[in-house]
């Protein structure tokens, strides 16, 4: 069986993590994928994997499947009205054609 999404990816920082997950639990979405992440932007270069006093530091990639891309820009809405004005991040959409072996999703 396979199901329509939108994937939503919001790439942010670590410390966020609980709260950005809180989000996307209540908006309804059935789970989510987070990595580590790193690379550069425009508040300078973020590295995933180096050794530091505190991983606070590093930055994290959220991949969200969503039935509708309705509820991805909620969500996505949502977290940059709260946390990109203070802290980095970026959130993008893409289309996926068909999730497979969906029926947990």
């Amino acid at each position: 069986m396979t199901k329509q999404a939108s994937k939503l990816v919001i790439v942010t920082e670590k410390l966020l993590l609980k709260k950005i997950a809180k989000i996307i639990d209540e908006a309804g979405a059935t789970g989510y994928t987070v990595v580590d992440a790193g690379g550069r932007g425009s508040r300078n270069v973020r590295s995933s994997g180096q050794p530091s006093v505190s991983d606070t530091q590093s930055n994290i990639k959220f991949e969200v499947l969503t039935p509708t891309r309705e509820m991805a820009v909620k969500i996505s809405d949502e977290v940059a009205a709260e946390f990109f004005d203070d802290y980095s991040g970026i959130a993008y959409l893409c289309d996926v054609m068909e999730v497979l072996h969906a029926h947990k999703f």
